[in-house]
């Protein structure tokens, strides 16, 4: 069967696009930003390790038996100033996921526009059962610790993307999500994670950059907790 052809949907990504403005980058060139929060980052990744490895060791090896495929997941990702590292995850998919995508985009075209518009399916067929239950619960995100240590993430920043999703992005009039370490929760992860189009995404990534503190920070911490507890993740 013919491939679903994207050349309307970029088209509609274009006619989405942001009205464009300059960025107040006077938060994230404060000293918390480019210093603290670093800082930050570090000792509370240090001190949450312990209490996360035997956690992730648990969900690792529910991953394993279900399916006996691998329980840890990489995927390239967009990081600060677009630096491409691997993101680490447990993976909540069936083996060969990203071809499952694309056969069920070149049977469905409903399902290919809901992909290329929301860069997620709303029901998606690929995620396991045990996948499930660690997206609601965010706990298929706790081996991005790691990336956290090694300074391709923060605790708190936009929600990574990958490299296919790059032109998506800047296609949209998107670049506050450069200028700052993509982040394990943050301002769209807890406030429209699920409900808008990765175009929208931009303006949650923009509102974070501008607001960038200590204190939106924490507040965002707990909000995620939050989330985690009424597993309402996706």
């Amino acid at each position: 069967m013919k491939a679903f052809d994207f050349t309307s949907m970029d088209r509609a990504f274009s006619s989405a696009s942001k009205t464009s403005r300059p960025l107040d980058l006077s938060r994230r060139n404060s000293f918390y930003g480019r210093f603290g929060k670093r800082c930050f980052d570090l000792a509370l990744a240090l001190t949450l390790l312990p209490l996360f490895l035997p956690l992730i060791a648990l969900v690792w090896a529910l991953t394993r038996l279900e399916d006996r495929g691998p329980g840890f997941y990489s995927q390239k990702r967009i990081g600060l100033n677009g630096k491409i590292f691997n993101c680490w995850k447990i993976r909540t998919m069936v083996i060969n996921a990203e071809q499952a995508l694309q056969d069920l985009c070149d049977s469905d075209p409903e399902v290919a526009r809901e992909w290329h518009e929301n860069q997620k399916l709303a029901k998606d067929p690929r995620i396991t059962r045990i996948g499930g239950f660690l997206r609601s619960s965010s706990l298929d995100e706790l081996p991005q610790i790691w990336n956290v240590i090694t300074g391709d993430m923060s605790f708190i920043g936009p929600r990574p993307f990958m490299t296919s999703q790059e032109h998506l992005y800047r296609q949209a009039g998107g670049e506050s999500y450069f200028k700052v370490r993509p982040g394990i929760t943050g301002n769209w992860q807890v406030e429209g994670r699920g409900q808008t189009t990765f175009v929208e995404r931009i303006s949650y990534d923009d509102s974070y950059l501008e607001t960038l503190s200590f204190r939106r920070d924490m507040s965002l911490i707990w909000r995620t907790i939050a989330v985690i507890v009424n597993r309402t993740g996706h």
